[in-house]
């Protein structure tokens, strides 16, 4: 039955029981209205108004969910569908928004992995270029700067000297940028050693004291669900560093049934009530790029565990 021939025939059951009990009841109507007849008649209009506005409310509450539905879905937690039950109008409706939400989600899948591509081209580009350009320039002025303190005599050579220092610990910094833009240790050796040398870095730059349980004999992953893995735990121990004022993070990888499962747990504020930021919003894209659930909770009493499940492939060892 379609939404107006419903709505039509509710009010036609209450506008026909009224009906009836004027024409069966005892109840006649004086002129002028008494008032124990206007009572009566103002009593049977509220009780009409109540049934049609029961009847109603049973009737289109099929809309209801769905404006409820369309009012909280967010594209970053996918797999939220109303239930398609009955037939006519507002079964198609609830199905015509189910398949609306499945092309949305689909296309967002789509959009964000031609983004996260096309950022992972241009970090990569940027890092080979101070690697190649800045990295090589900043080392031949290093060797200049070396020669001509050894030329030099007091006070200039220790001006050099000083300026040699100051090169070099900028030198350090661009390839420290250069790790964190494009971790080459990802491509070389592997996704254990590439969080084994990220962990140690945030240790000695940012002074978190950082706790490593990975378990051995993890099995192999594809090189987009590695970076995914690399990317998120990068993210979550800068938030724990920046935002959270932690000063000790747990960093686990396991394997979890089915699933490999990566875990970022630090001691902080957490986050709270807080609306997801940029940072936490690109951990979530990134996971639904390669498929995997993504969970980040907050304890009361302090805390953040952020924690990524990828399901293992039926090919993958």
């Amino acid at each position: 039955m379609s939404l107006f021939w419903r709505i039509f025939a509710l009010n036609a059951v209450v506008l026909g029981s009224a009906t009836a009990l004027l024409l069966w009841a005892p109840v006649t109507v004086s002129v002028p209205v008494v008032l124990t007849e206007a009572v009566i008649l103002v009593g049977g209009l509220a009780v009409m108004l109540v049934a049609n506005a029961a009847l109603l409310r049973i009737g289109l509450s099929p809309l209801d969910r769905l404006t409820r539905l369309m009012a909280t879905v967010d594209l970053l937690h996918p797999g939220q569908r109303l239930p398609e039950r009955g037939r006519g109008e507002t079964a198609e409706l609830i199905r015509t928004f189910n398949a609306m939400l499945e092309r949305l989600e689909h296309e967002r899948a789509s959009s964000s992995a031609r983004a996260l591509f096309a950022q992972e081209a241009e970090r990569r580009r940027i890092a080979q270029e101070l690697h190649d350009e800045v990295g090589q320039s900043m080392t031949a002025i290093l060797l200049a700067l070396k020669r001509a303190a050894d030329d030099a005599g007091e006070p200039l050579r220790g001006e050099l000297r000083q300026a040699q220092e100051i090169t070099r610990e900028s030198l350090d910094e661009v390839r420290r940028l250069v790790r964190r833009l494009r971790p080459g240790v990802l491509d070389d050796l592997g996704l254990v050693s590439a969080l084994t040398s990220l962990t140690s870095e945030f240790a000695t730059h940012v002074g978190l004291r950082v706790v490593r349980r990975f378990e051995n004999g993890l099995p192999g992953l594809d090189e987009q669900t590695e970076l995914v893995l690399y990317r998120v735990a990068q993210e979550a121990l800068t938030n724990a560093a920046r935002h959270a004022e932690a000063g000790q993070v747990e960093v686990s990888l396991r394997r979890a049934g089915d699933a490999v499962e990566l875990a970022v747990v630090d001691d902080g504020r957490g986050t709270g009530a807080a609306r997801e930021g940029a940072g936490m919003r690109g951990m979530r894209e990134r996971a639904l790029l390669i498929g995997a659930a993504l969970d980040v909770t907050s304890q009361p009493q302090g805390g953040t565990t952020v924690r990524l499940t990828v399901p293992l492939l039926k090919e993958q060892p």
